[in-house]
C-alpha cells in the first residue's frame, strides 16, 4: 500500500500478486474504492504483478475540486504504468475503467502491451447508459431500473434475482440502497461527467494491441451491442460473450480464466 504524486495529486496504490511476474494495471469502475473491492482478492493476483489503485476523486486518492476529463484519467493510468512498471504492461478496465484503458491506449500505446475491455463502451453514439438520468428520479423508482441494468433478467419474486450472484446479490442491493457522503459524491458526480464526454469511436481502427473485449448478454448498462462494436473498429479485437450482466466477472467463472489466458499467451 502506498501513495504515488502523479499530475498534481496524490494516487492510492496496492500492489498484490506474484513478485516478478509481468505487470498488470487494473482499472476498476465507476466509483471504484479499494476498500470495498477487495483488490487482494483478484484473480489475476496468481499470475501477474497487479497494480490496483483508487482513481482521481475516489476512496483514498486526492479529489481535486476542478472537474476531470477522460484524459485526466487516462493520464493518471499513464503515469502510474510509467512509475511503478517502468515501462508498458497488460492493461485490464472494467466498465468506466474499460473507458478509461481506451482513452489511455489511443494517448499512450507504446505504454500497453495486451488490453482487455471487460463490460464497457467507446461512447459517442455507442455509449454506456447516462447514470446521470437515475439520479433525477425517486430512489424507489430507480432502483428496478438500475437492477435492470445490471441485469436484464432481474427478478425480484425469482429464487435468484441475478442469475448466477448467489450471495453477492444482496451485497449489490445493499450498495444501490446506501446513500453515499458528500466527498463520495462530489468524486463520483466528476467521474460521470467524465464518462458523459467519453468516444473514442473514431479512433478505434487505431487501437492495434491485441484485445480481448469481454461482455454479458444481459447487460443493460454496456449493451453487447457496443462491444460487438468495438470488436468490429479495432482490428486485432475479439470479442467473449458470457452469461451474465454488467457483473458478468462474478456470474460466469469462465470469464476470469479466459482473461488470463489471453494475457499468459505467447507472443
Amino acid at each position: 500500500m502506498a501513495t504515488i504524486e502523479v499530475n498534481g495529486i496524490n494516487v492510492y496504490v496496492e500492489v498484490h500478486g506474484v513478485e516478478g511476474a509481468p505487470w498488470v494495471l487494473n482499472i476498476g469502475g465507476t466509483g471504484g474504492d479499494l476498500r470495498q473491492t477487495f483488490p487482494e482478492l483478484s484473480p489475476l493476483n496468481s499470475h501477474f504483478q497487479v497494480l490496483h489503485y483508487d482513481q482521481r476523486g475516489l476512496g483514498r486518492t486526492d479529489k481535486p475540486e476542478a472537474d476531470s476529463s477522460m484524459a485526466d484519467y487516462a493520464d493518471d493510468a499513464a503515469a502510474l504504468i510509467e512509475h511503478v512498471a517502468g515501462g508498458s504492461c497488460h492493461v485490464v478496465g472494467t466498465s468506466f475503467g474499460g473507458m478509461v484503458a481506451l482513452n489511455l491506449a489511443v494517448r499512450r500505446p507504446d505504454l500497453v502491451d495486451r488490453l482487455v475491455l471487460l463490460v464497457t463502451s467507446p461512447g459517442g453514439d455507442h455509449a454506456s447508459y447516462a447514470l446521470p438520468r437515475l439520479a433525477e428520479l425517486d430512489p424507489d423508482d430507480a432502483f428496478p431500473i438500475r437492477m435492470r441494468l445490471l441485469d436484464e433478467r432481474w427478478d425480484p419474486d425469482a429464487s435468484a434475482p441475478i442469475p448466477g450472484l448467489g450471495g453477492i446479490y444482496d451485497i449489490v442491493v445493499d450498495q444501490h440502497h446506501a446513500v453515499p457522503s458528500p466527498e463520495v459524491q462530489a468524486g463520483l458526480t466528476r467521474q460521470l461527467a467524465a464518462r458523459d464526454g467519453h468516444d473514442v469511436v473514431d479512433a478505434l481502427p487505431t487501437i492495434g494491441h491485441d484485445t480481448l473485449v469481454v461482455a454479458g448478454r444481459y447487460d443493460g448498462l454496456a449493451p453487447l451491442a457496443n462491444s460487438e462494436l468495438l470488436c468490429d473498429r479495432m482490428p486485432n479485437a475479439q470479442l467473449a460473450a458470457f452469461d451474465g450482466g454488467h457483473l458478468v466477472q462474478f456470474q460466469d467463472r469462465a470469464v476470469w480464466p479466459t482473461i488470463i489466458d489471453l494475457l499468459r499467451a505467447p507472443v
